[in-house]
C-alpha cells in the first residue's frame, strides 16, 4: 500500500460507526450504508456540501470527483491530493456529518 492510502485508511477508521466498502470499484468508508470518503489516483474524495465543500475545493490540486474520467463529476465529490493530508481529518467528519447515519 502507498503512503496516501495508509494515510486514508487511517483517517477513515478514526470515524466513528465507518465501514470499509467499494465504490465504483475503489475503496471508501460508509456510514450506515452511505458512502462519505473515498481513495482514488493518491486523493481522499469527500461528499460535501456548503462551506466544506468550497474550501475543499479551493485548495490546490482539489477537483470534483470524475471516476470515468469522462467528464461527468459528481458535484458533490471533491478530490483532495496527498498534499493536503494534514486536511483529510477534518473533511471526513465534515463528509461523515453530511451524510449523517
Amino acid at each position: 500500500m502507498s503512503e496516501s492510502q495508509d494515510e486514508y485508511t487511517r483517517v477513515g477508521q478514526q470515524i466513528t460507526g465507518a465501514e470499509q466498502s467499494q465504490m465504483f470499484g475503489k475503496p471508501c468508508f460508509k456510514t450506515g450504508g452511505k458512502a462519505f470518503v473515498a481513495y482514488f489516483q493518491d486523493a481522499m474524495v469527500f461528499k460535501l456540501t456548503g462551506d466544506a465543500h468550497t474550501r475543499a475545493l479551493a485548495l490546490e490540486g482539489a477537483q470534483l470527483f470524475d471516476p470515468s474520467g469522462k467528464g461527468r463529476a459528481m458535484k458533490e465529490w471533491v478530490q483532495v491530493p496527498f498534499a493536503h493530508k494534514d486536511l483529510w481529518p477534518e473533511l471526513a467528519s465534515a463528509a461523515r456529518d453530511y451524510v449523517g447515519d
